[in-house]
């Protein structure tokens, strides 16, 4: 299939006049990763989102919302008409950049700075963004980390600690105090992985975690249909962020989503939409499910 001289037989990503078809480039950067450092350049829908009036009026909390998959959300959703509030961990100016995208499109946007491993300052996020825009109504559990190791016997307890407590209990602590302010129609959405199905040989930690995300996921849905609280989850499968990077060794970067039917990483602002038909009441219907948007990847 041809296209403006371009080969899609692999889809490849098409951002202005530039196509990424090819193997990305070796680098590698010190964690947590910047945007501004990422070749190519990461796509979060700033030039390319266009929103339809989904979620106007709605407000909505999503955690790791400074870069990746969480910018590319909080873009979408308030261009849909959402007021948004971000957490980071300790980048500010990517977390500030988030926030400039949120207010060009006429919503609020607001970035809280927190060490989600932490309860407390899981709770007090939840209690800010209720207080900050007035109300809360979709919670996006999205904050992650992973580090790869070879062995098993590599990955320290500290390490193992740092994950589950980052990708697990900060779902958990954070819908506890969300709960408190959410009612029939709103939205939770949990960000899991392709690895939480298929485990992943080299991150067996992270996987470790998604697959608790999706499980949690279920229970919480069950839980919460009576109150008319919809709970669902996308599990992407290699998606280009600042995490990998930071994460990997320059040859693995090269390589990355390679696994995929079309050859390629996603980019955040191809993930960003199923976030937005679960949040919107085009979804309605939907709750304990799981999208996974990951290029069928074919091994991990």
């Amino acid at each position: 299939m041809e296209h403006h001289g371009l080969n899609l037989s692999r889809n490849p990503f098409v951002m202005g006049n530039e196509s990424y078809e090819q193997a990305l480039p070796k680098q590698q950067q010190p964690w947590p990763g910047y945007e501004k450092n990422m070749r190519p350049k990461v796509d979060h829908g700033e030039r390319s989102y266009m929103g339809g009036a989904k979620l106007v009026g709605l407000k909505a909390l999503i955690t790791g919302g400074d870069s990746g998959i969480g910018r590319a959300v909080a873009i979408a959703f308030a261009r849909e008409g959402a007021d948004v509030a971000i957490t980071y961990y300790e980048e500010k100016d990517d977390a500030m950049e988030t926030v400039g995208w949120i207010q060009e499109a006429g919503q609020t946007g607001r970035a809280i700075q927190a060490d989600l491993r932490d309860q407390q300052e899981c709770e007090a996020v939840a209690d800010r963004a209720y207080h900050e825009l007035n109300g809360l109504n979709i919670l996006v559990n999205n904050a992650a980390i992973h580090i790869e190791k070879q062995k098993l016997g590599e990955v320290s307890p500290e390490q193992l600690e740092r994950t589950f407590k980052t990708n697990f209990f900060s779902f958990f602590w954070v819908t506890q105090t969300a709960l408190k302010y959410m009612h029939s129609g709103d939205v939770i959405i949990n960000t899991g992985s392709a690895s939480g199905f298929r485990g992943h040989k080299t991150l067996t930690d992270y996987a470790a975690t998604k697959a608790a995300i999706h499980n949690f996921t279920k229970s919480l849905a069950m839980q919460l249909a009576p109150r008319g609280i919809r709970v669902n989850c996308v599990s992407p499968g290699p998606v280009w962020t600042p995490l990998i990077p930071a994460t990997r060794e320059p040859e693995q970067v090269s390589s990355f989503g390679e696994n995929t039917l079309w050859g390629r990483p996603a980019q955040p602002s191809e993930i960003a939409p199923s976030f937005v038909f679960l949040a919107s009441t085009d979804a309605r219907f939907y709750t304990s499910e799981i999208l996974s948007p990951s290029g069928s990847v074919l091994n991990l």
